[in-house]
């Protein structure tokens, strides 16, 4: 069957493409009317007439390369600044040396701020301030000494820039979180709706099938055992729900695209117990676990998960094959509490001690000795006739306490 995949399209930052679209055109034919009302003002009005002309051009020419971030690229964004900057620094040739020191506009006008704008919402702050400062460098060469008007205009571009620039990336990551949020609901509601169908129908059939074999008896009672075992497995995958998905975003262009990707093996991330826990679950052993999440360290989870295996393994081999086990998982504020019980006939008084001395050292090595590395402990009752219990204790700070005792 072909994977199925949504993606999730969602962008809070195109209506700010949509706006520098607007923008630039709008402060192009501003700049554009600043020079046709003071023509007569300028000392070389046809250098002012050809930049216009290239401003105009690349103005109406680039405007599908503000439309969003994937086609507004780094190579757009160099050319497109070293315009504003050209213009810039031709002021003081085509202009009076006059309107310069009275404060008269550059050539660009605020068209610049839009080459700076663009910046901000493609790479953020960082971005932002790199080419605030290139126009404030531009600006302060153009006009000769640092002038109050010409020192007010910059900062104001170089606050606004960074400003809207630390806004986009707060928007992205909210974008984000927002589609990790609605992606996980909606794999909620689909293994709600997987539950549903399986239990309506699968579970049902598996269930008939032991039933029937058990009365029936001989081939169709083993039959009837494995569907027992799988209605067990099933219904165990079903309640433990879907692993975690984390989220990437593909084309930032559209905003915040995200696709089901693989959760990375992160080695210091707690480990949820109960995950470890849940194949051990048949149709002869039962697990019982809290609802929420039973978080303890990598190290110390897989431990005890196999020490429980290996309480479950002496069941098999000693217990007979008739016998059923239960596992309780009890989560204490300071550790975790794993008790494995069955039904057997229990262990004879010294067995153990015989065993250890026989070489036998399953529960002295594979239960004890795991959860003493630990610094945890496993207490074993057992009755003859009775069945026998282990109760595994792990504290919740295991991978510190492991450290401590490496130590000594």
């Amino acid at each position: 069957m072909a994977k199925r995949e949504r993606v999730m399209r969602m962008s809070v930052e195109q209506p700010l493409w949509r706006a520098l679209t607007a923008y630039r055109v709008l402060t192009m034919l501003y700049a554009v009317g600043l020079f046709a009302t003071a023509y007569d003002e300028f000392a070389r009005p046809g250098v002012a007439i050809g930049y216009y002309v290239v401003l105009f051009v690349w103005t109406l020419a680039t405007l599908p390369r503000v439309a969003n971030a994937a086609a507004c690229t780094k190579r757009f964004l160099a050319v497109d600044l070293t315009v504003a900057l050209t213009g810039i620094l031709l002021t003081p040739v085509a202009d009076s040396h006059q309107r310069i020191t009275e404060g008269g506009p550059t050539l660009p006008s605020i068209w610049t701020a839009g080459s700076v704008l663009a910046f901000a919402i493609k790479g953020g702050w960082r971005w932002a301030a790199f080419a605030s400062t290139a126009v404030a460098v531009a600006n302060l060469v153009e006009r000769g000494t640092p002038a109050r008007d010409t020192v007010h205009n910059v900062i104001l571009v170089w606050v606004a820039s960074i400003a809207i620039g630390y806004v986009v990336e707060v928007a992205r990551a909210s974008e984000r979180t927002l589609a990790r949020a609605l992606e996980i609901e909606a794999a909620t509601r689909e293994r709600e709706r997987l539950a549903r169908d399986i239990h309506d129908s699968v579970l049902q059939v598996l269930a008939m099938v032991q039933r029937r074999g058990a009365v029936i008896g001989g081939e169709a009672a083993e039959l009837g055992r494995m569907a027992g075992e799988q209605e067990v497995a099933l219904r165990t995958l079903v309640s433990g729900g879907l692993v975690p998905v984390s989220r990437a975003s593909e084309d930032v262009a559209e905003g915040a695209v995200v696709r089901a990707v693989e959760e990375p093996d992160d080695s210091d991330a707690p480990v949820d117990l109960r995950t470890l826990l849940a194949p051990y679950a048949a149709a002869k052993v039962s697990l019982a676990e809290p609802g929420a999440p039973v978080p303890l360290p990598p190290a110390a989870a897989k431990e005890l998960a196999a020490a429980v295996g290996a309480a479950l393994d002496n069941v098999r081999k000693h217990a007979g094959e008739h016998a059923r086990a239960w596992i309780l998982v009890e989560d204490e504020p300071d550790s975790v509490i794993v008790t494995v019980r069955d039904d057997g006939p229990g262990i004879p008084e010294g067995r153990l001690a015989q065993a250890e001395g026989e070489g036998r050292l399953g529960v002295a090595l594979s239960i004890r000795g795991r959860l003493r590395d630990l610094g945890g402990s496993a207490e074993l009752v057992s009755t003859p006739g009775q069945g026998t219990e282990v109760e595994l204790t792990v504290p919740k700070d295991a991978k510190k306490t492991r450290g401590k005792a490496g130590r000594r």
